[in-house]
């Protein structure tokens, strides 16, 4: 798990001499290939990879990626901002040595995060893992809190695609059905057999309600290893579902209609090992820095979205009673508020307590997305922030006067409108720093353009293929 503490620019004393060991252990097991992952801005899992021979000298000298990427759009165009998208510089990829896992799924490789560093030695203000682990360090300094994430997984397992790259999915049965777990139970047997061997674990796997859609849900971890996982685990899944002939979408909208996949992050904040979520006065159990953090993080929705629901086609998905959560409102266990209060079952409180964000999908970058998501509850903690009136069932069936003296509104409708919120709202763009701000900006305004005159079938299949 990775710690709170902040890992010295090019790597911790020991690492050059780990990473020996380990590359001979490795080898030894038949590990041929190393992939040093991290995220873009768009939400695209990009990579380099090594010899498991040369894992050393990445310890020692990182390995070189030019800083372009961090104004990459999903189609690989590039947008350019004041400092990024020139073809300009380099930065060297630092393996984290706690996370590297053998690859069960793609026999002959290992996987790790990276820590993106300057050749100068010092951090890349736009290396998303960075900007979480400095949030965490903050919360921790600050408040003494520290936290519990996980992000759940879902996607579509599809026959591949032909030319047109139409979707065909992989099972028939209907949601929740048993037959599609029988349709694929050699494939899920061997996911969670993978999974299992990586040292992932795994709280729930079920079939869910779109075509050909499935959920896996794992266990808290601090975040920078939560945004780790979820990484990890979506390598997993693909890997896993080729081998049995299949491909899979983790895009936010398979399709131009109906449901879509979704990537709720689960978090709570905890103090000296409590679980702040739980054993207070405050509502359903909540004490005062539970709720006030909660209240951070309702009311810095609006302009959160343009980091947590990055994509055009994440509003092919956030529609109104499709429990997607795209309102400005809170309840306990109520799946169409934006923010879900989870208690958890009597006699397990004190561990299972948590808030549910309900507008995120995978298309996100996972250490953004948790990261402001603690910068805005944060900010709901310094100012002692109390939450607004609960609500039950579906806020769309609201009046416009009661939902106003609620303070219950829609979230953004598109990218366009989460944008405008994101450039309204400092809170979030001060967190980010100015490059990673601009970097937000620039990057989702040039997806906006990329799919311009688009309807909503042809922005499902420009992003079906790409998370």
């Amino acid at each position: 798990m990775t710690t709170l503490a902040d890992p010295a620019p090019g790597g911790r004393p020991g690492d050059v001499e780990r990473a020996t060991a380990l590359s001979g252990e490795l080898a030894g097991r038949g590990v041929h290939g190393i992939v040093l992952a991290y995220v873009d801005t768009a939400g695209i899992a990009r990579v380099k990879t090594i010899p498991t021979a040369k894992l050393a000298s990445a310890a020692a000298w990182g390995v070189g990626m030019s800083p372009v990427f961090d104004t990459f759009l999903a189609n690989d165009s590039i947008v350019t901002t004041g400092v990024l998208g020139s073809p300009d510089g380099d930065l060297r990829l630092y393996p984290d040595l706690d996370q590297l896992v053998e690859l069960a799924g793609q026999p002959g490789w290992a996987w790790a995060p990276v820590d993106r560093i300057t050749q100068e030695g010092e951090r890349h203000p736009g290396c998303g893992r960075t900007f979480l682990r400095r949030m965490v360090r903050e919360a921790a300094e600050r408040d003494g809190l520290t936290f519990k994430a996980a992000i759940e997984i879902e996607w579509a397992f599809g026959r591949p695609p032909g030319a047109d790259g139409a979707f065909v999915p992989a099972v028939t049965g209907p949601a929740y059905g048993a037959t599609r777990q029988v349709e694929l139970s050699d494939c899920a047997a061997d996911l969670l057999a993978a999974l299992a061997r990586q040292g992932v674990e795994v709280d729930q796997f079920h079939p869910e309600y779109a075509a050909g859609q499935f959920e896996l849900s794992v266990a808290a971890l601090d975040p920078v290893a939560a945004a780790d996982r979820s990484v990890l685990v979506r390598q997993t899944i693909r890997a896993v579902a080729q081998r049995h002939g299949l491909v899979v979408s983790f895009a936010p909208a398979v399709l131009g209609q109906g449901v879509g996949n979704g990537g709720h992050v689960h978090l709570s904040a905890w103090r000296d090992g409590v679980n702040l979520h739980a054993g207070g006065d405050r509502r359903h159990g909540m004490r005062p820095e539970a709720e006030s953090f909660a209240a951070g993080v309702l009311a810095h929705l609006p302009a959160l979205t343009a980091v947590t629901a990055p994509s055009p086609a994440s509003y092919l998905r956030l529609k109104p009673s499709q429990w997607a959560g795209v309102f400005t409102a809170w309840g306990r266990e109520t799946r169409e508020a934006g923010l879900r209060v989870v208690t958890g079952t009597a006699g397990h409180r004190d561990q299972a307590a948590n808030l549910e964000v309900k507008p995120v999908d995978l298309a996100a970058n996972p250490y953004l997305a948790l990261g402001c998501l603690i910068a805005a509850g944060l900010d709901g903690l310094a100012s002692g922030a109390r939450l607004p009136e609960e609500i039950t069932g579906d806020p769309a069936q609201l009046g416009a006067e009661e939902a106003a003296a609620r303070g219950v509104r829609r979230l953004p409708a598109s990218l366009a409108e989460a944008v405008e919120e994101f450039r309204a709202g400092g809170l979030l763009r001060a967190a980010l720093g100015p490059l990673l701000a601009d970097a937000v900006i620039a990057v989702r305004q040039g997806e906006i353009e990329a799919v311009a005159g688009f309807d909503e079938d042809q922005v499902a299949a420009a992003y079906r293929w790409k998370y």
